[in-house]
């Protein structure tokens, strides 16, 4: 049982394939948050996130009797997130459409940070918000499969076996990408490092 006193995700699974709607959205509940924040990274528009996660949730509640359990539901529905926020990048690619990367509110309305008061501020928390525009900004100008490796080790914190899993490639091209995204990151991102 979880925190909020729910069953394992394995036995919610079987609980929503026997008709207990109530067992998905538990799973619902518990993930959301992370995967939202995933596909705000990736994207980089709230709205295309949010979208993106009522998707991916979506999607897996209509395929959960092909979900076998190889992984486990939180790596799969992940899995299912990424597919469709790098399928929302080469469409947005296709129509060239630019991602504005000018708008402070809209990246820090993410992942759990809070707007500071717009009543003179303080100075640190000023440049906290400016590095974390900054930082959103420089992700969005990764190549997908570089954002996607970077963003899910080192915001949602997964292990490598797991993003393999998620980005269906092999462990050691995961390290490879991560390793070259903090590679272009800190490039990008040299004035903030020194």
């Amino acid at each position: 049982m979880d925190a909020q006193g729910w069953p394992a995700d394995g036995e919610l699974v079987e609980q929503c394939r026997n008709g207990k709607a109530e067992a998905f959205q538990a799973l619902v509940e518990r993930y959301q948050d992370r995967v939202y924040n995933t596909a705000y990274r990736m994207v980089g528009l709230e709205e295309d996130a949010r979208d993106i996660v009522q998707d991916a949730f979506l999607k897996a509640y209509e395929n959960l009797g092909r979900f076998r359990g190889e992984s486990g539901f939180y790596t799969w529905v992940f899995r299912i997130a990424v597919n469709l926020c790098l399928s929302h990048r080469r469409k947005a690619q296709r129509l060239r459409l630019v991602i504005p990367t000018d708008d402070p509110e809209g990246l820090l309305a993410q992942g759990g940070h809070q707007a500071q008061s717009l009543v003179s501020p303080p100075e640190a928390a000023m440049e906290a918000v400016e590095t974390e525009r900054r930082v959103s900004e420089a992700l969005l100008h990764l190549d997908t499969d570089h954002r996607a490796a970077v963003v899910l080790r080192d915001i949602e914190g997964l292990d490598y076996q797991t993003i393999s899993s998620i980005l269906d490639v092999p462990p050691g091209t995961v390290k490879s990408r991560i390793h070259r995204a903090r590679m272009m990151l800190r490039d990008q991102l040299k004035d903030l490092i020194a």
